[in-house]
């Protein structure tokens, strides 16, 4: 594991080109040549520059490389000797530590004995004579310390200029400078980072058989090298000579990247997980542990007041350290373990000490050389201390945000636990673990709509799960919160997308509003005409006071109500005021610009033009919005009655109106396949008709009369009218000549002379009237010949066309329109009673510790397994820890088996935890079972080679006879 920072910035991530090159200069016998040198060679310096060429080699975790030194080391014996210098290193770098520790306290003692006996006298007065024995312990530890601190602290910035002038004006570093003269790191210490990178390097990426290689190698004699390095940690840090509490005292500028390394390299030989490391490191008897727990809890100073990014690196690695040691264990051993050695509230303060720095620092959103904020150590450290809370109660209680008094303490706990997520995941063995980790930064980009539409749209699979469709639709979520990241930069963008709902609401009033007064006042006649000249003065003045009352509403209760209201009484006033053209103009740009401003922040918000221009036109969406736009000028710039389509939204904003144009689309196929077969029936029937009925097709018709002959018939009438009153003369021939005009006006036409309209007739008056096509044909006598076949010709055509073709037409309609009611009802019931992540439904957490809601809220959450989804994209694959290195496997692999399907911790701990822990005991006996045949196979294979040998020297040496003399002789050896 690298150095943690934000990801990307790893300098030893390789590319394509850098594993081709490290996979060719291994082809031509690069691995193998640094494996002899490293045995072979006497010179520091060659041995150094072949650590150098192993971790180039290595880097980035190559895992040709990785398996090219293990087969090496392995399989051609050498690890014996390999191992041995790396362990022989070691040793010689803790001896050298301890030895410069020594002299150095030893001259720092001289030099201030008389004070230091002094203080400890007045120290003895104050307290009993167990707290003098104590005191003079820790006395003589703060004079190794300070001894050993004071010899390095010279040097410290004479690799970096930049801070030589901020060390140089503090009084007790130059007055420390002038007392103690300056020493170097020697040469056996120096090549310790090197060795311990190439060591993390041959373990990186989670790779299990170095990680146990370097622990056991089967030979004779083994060097484990996770156990001596975590020897030199301990060595490094002090605590052979000094308190654990001392630490600041002991690590310095010079050393502090070692150390950081030595954290680095122990972690990389955990994680995966590799369970015989962890164990391994959390019982070794050395002080490790504490070492590391004092990293985290501890301050270290005086390196924290002048680089507190070295020391927030520090505290950050042994954080993750601590995680790598529980990593994916389901016994508390280890947890235990660390319980043991420190106080629960620790880890509370030192979190609270990193947010209220974090808080602060006037810039915190600046990051720092390696990208590590005050806050991000902290939340690991709450990451760690959340980990720990489940073997421990009082740490449980501490965690909880509102339970301290402290207000600081609070809000740094409501910050972690925000931005803190957790989930279950499934592993090969089908056991299922949890994760905790912070949830990534761009996540706080994913907008509420597209979680609700997410949340709403998803199609659930065969077992109730959503998983499948939901990781189809990650793609277009992360570029959805990385476009949104990008418009955070830009103010006025991000404040239209931000309102995207409003403008959407405000687009349909207006459309409403505007419909109202075209249907209402339409054709609005004189333009220069004023509505204050038809309106009174009591209902100008009643206008005048609904508007300011709605006016005044809408300031103190701003709601949408209240909205409507005072544009209502808004346009009234206008309308009376202005007129209707212009306040129908005003409305029509309002309801323009306000539509452009929707399809500015639906483009903000969507990222629609990222995705190339074949997204844009497959985008339903954008191109109806785009149709909005275009209707709005069309009603502003054509005609008024453009306007009418806008209504239209009302469809696009009810999920029930959608339905019932679903009703008809969904099944739109076997519609009209239906009306198909009616047409082609209608044209089987107007054949028929054309040949056998084609004189009943008279049907009644009424021309349309000329404007100038309807104003005779009225002058007529009135003439009539006058004439009967006055007793006119001839008055009754003008009535007859009247109606015999009107019986004129009913005619009949012949509707079937030829084939096509015959068939228009059947298709029109057929399937409109109820009875079919009988209802408007000549009604026949039954002394007719074709009586009886009129009677079957109406009542086929009733039957089979009217009964049913269209009822089944209406009946496909009438069923998908149920079936889609059912649906939204099924799917609305599965929302409230299923598990978005497992399937699990309500009932199966009756009665159980975990309810439905913490289910889905806390241990299912569907936003977490999204947001862990994106820290495995945004972050270093060398950083990954063993639960994200497997995740990330999987979806490379675009399977789904690490969602858990139908299955729970909280379930499996309450009904089969018993089970699934004989499982893993089961597991755990078979591994070790086949280590041992492995390793007793091997020194099989060894003692038949040195009893050949043996058998041989003897032979030549004349000892034995010919071999077939003899095997009575070796047989009982074997």
């Amino acid at each position: 594991m690298s150095t943690v920072g934000s990801p990307g910035q790893d300098h030893d991530r390789p590319g394509f080109n850098v594993q081709d090159t490290q996979c060719l200069l291994d082809k031509v016998g690069a691995s193998e040549l640094v494996i002899d040198l490293i045995v072979s060679t006497k010179n520091d310096r060659v041995f150094q520059e072949s650590v150098l060429l192993g971790i180039s080699l290595l880097r980035g975790g190559n895992t040709e490389i990785q398996d090219s030194f293990y087969n090496q080391l392995y399989k051609q014996k050498k690890s014996e000797r390999f191992f041995k210098v790396f362990y022989d290193r070691m040793r010689l770098a803790q001896q050298e530590i301890r030895a410069t520790v020594s002299v150095n306290t030893f001259e720092l003692s001289s030099r201030k004995r008389d004070d230091d006996a002094e203080g400890s006298e007045i120290r003895h007065k104050k307290q009993g004579s167990d707290s003098l024995h104590l005191k003079e312990d820790m006395r003589g530890q703060l004079k190794e310390a300070s001894s050993a601190t004071s010899k390095a602290y010279s040097t410290i910035r004479k690799e970096l200029d930049s801070e030589l002038e901020m060390v140089g004006s503090s009084g007790d570093a130059s007055d420390l400078e002038e007392e103690i003269e300056e020493t170097q790191m020697s040469a056996p210490i120096t090549i310790m980072k090197p060795i311990l990178r190439f060591l993390q390097l041959l373990c990186e990426n989670h790779n299990r058989n170095l990680q146990n290689f370097l622990r056991n190698q089967n030979n004779k004699t083994n060097y484990n090298l996770v156990c001596e390095t975590l020897q030199f940690l301990d060595c490094i840090c002090g605590s052979t000579t000094g308190g654990l509490g001392l630490l600041g005292l002991y690590i310095n500028q010079r050393n502090v990247d070692l150390v950081i390394q030595t954290l680095e390299t122990i972690t990389e030989y955990c994680q995966g997980p590799c369970h015989e490391n962890q164990t391994c490191i959390a019982k070794h008897e050395s002080n490790g542990i504490d070492i590391i727990i004092a990293l985290i809890v501890n301050p270290i100073n005086p390196l924290g007041k002048h680089r507190l990014d070295l020391v927030l690196q520090l505290k950050n690695n042994a954080s993750k350290l601590l995680l790598a040691i529980m990593e994916s264990r389901h016994d508390s051993e280890n947890a235990q373990e660390i319980l043991d050695k420190m106080r629960p509230n620790e880890l509370v303060d030192v979190m609270k000490e990193a947010y209220q720095q974090g808080v602060d620092s006037d810039d915190e959103e600046e990051l720092s050389g390696d990208g590590i904020r005050s806050k991000d150590v902290g939340h690991n450290i709450y990451i760690l201390a959340h980990q720990l809370a489940r073997h421990d109660r009082i740490l449980q209680q501490s965690l909880k945000p509102g339970v301290e008094i402290e207000g600081e303490c609070s809000d740094a706990l409501s910050y972690y636990k925000k931005h803190t997520a957790q989930i279950e995941i499934v592993r090969h063995d089908r056991t299922m673990e949890k994760i905790v980790f912070p949830v990534p930064s761009i996540c706080e980009y994913l907008t509420e709509e597209s979680k609700m539409r997410v949340f709403t749209s998803t199609e659930r699979d065969d077992q109730g799960s959503k998983v499948n469709d939901f990781f189809q639709q990650f793609e277009d979520l992360y570029n959805e919160m990385s476009w949104q990241k990008k418009i955070r930069n830009n103010g006025p963008l991000f404040w239209f997308s931000r309102h995207i709902s409003l403008w959407g609401s405000i687009s349909f009033n207006l459309a409403v509003l505007v419909n109202l007064v075209v249907a209402l006042f339409y054709p609005f006649g004189d333009e220069d005409e004023k509505g204050e000249d038809v309106l009174s003065s009591f209902w100008s003045l009643l206008l005048w006071l609904a508007m300011a009352m709605s006016t005044v509403m809408l300031f103190l209760l701003p709601r949408p109500g209240n909205i409507r209201a005072f544009l209502l009484c808004g346009i009234m006033r206008s309308i009376y005021t202005l007129g209707l053209g212009p306040t129908l103009l005003l409305l029509g740009a309002a309801n323009l610009l306000n539509k452009i401003v929707f399809l500015v922040s639906f483009i903000g918000n969507r990222g629609t033009f990222t995705r190339g221009y074949k997204a844009v036109v497959l985008d339903v969406a954008f191109l109806y919005h785009m149709t909005y736009v275009v209707v709005c000028m069309l009603g502003l710039l054509v005609h008024e009655f453009f306007y009418s389509f806008l209504l239209f939204d009302l469809v696009y904003r009810e999920e029930t109106l959608l339905n019932v144009i679903k009703s008809v689309t969904r099944n739109g196929r076997s519609i009209i396949l239906t009306a198909v077969l009616a047409l082609i029936l209608v044209y089987l029937f107007s054949i028929v008709g054309f040949l056998f009925f084609k004189d009943d097709f008279r049907i009644s018709v009424e021309p349309l009369k000329p404007l100038a002959h309807l104003l005779q018939k009225e002058t007529a009438v009135l003439d009539v009218d006058t004439c009967s009153k006055d007793s006119c003369p001839g008055s009754g021939s003008a009535g007859s000549a009247m109606m015999s005009s009107d019986e004129e006006g009913d005619e009949t036409e012949q509707m079937c002379d030829t084939l096509i309209r015959c068939i228009m007739t059947v298709l029109n008056h057929g399937l409109r009237n109820g009875g079919g096509i009988g209802d408007i044909l000549r009604k026949p006598s039954k002394e007719e010949a074709l009586f009886v076949a009129r009677v079957i010709y109406d009542l086929l055509f009733f039957f089979i066309v009217i009964i049913i073709v269209l009822n089944l037409i209406f009946g496909v309609i009438i069923d998908t329109f149920a079936d889609l009611r059912s649906e939204k009802q099924r799917k609305e019931e599965i929302l409230k009673t299923t598990c978005f992540i497992c399937g699990l439904e309500r009932d199966k957490f009756d009665n159980k510790t975990v309810s439905f809601e913490e289910h889905s809220s806390a241990e299912h959450n569907m936003w977490h397994y999204l947001y862990f989804l994106v820290l495995v994209r945004v972050k270093d694959p060398t950083e990954y820890t063993g639960p994200e290195s497997y995740v990330a496997q999987m979806i490379k692999k675009k399977n789904l088996d690490w969602f858990p399907r139908m299955r729970a911790m909280s379930l499996v701990s309450g009904e089969g935890e018993s089970e699934q822990n004989e499982m893993r005991s089961l597991q755990d006996k078979l591994d070790l079972t086949m280590d041992l045949v492995t390793q007793l196979s091997g020194q099989l294979s060894e003692l038949k080679e040195q009893m050949t040998e043996q058998r041989k020297n003897k032979q030549r040496m004349g000892f034995l006879g010919p071999p077939q003399l003899n095997h009575h002789v070796i047989a009982p050896a074997h």
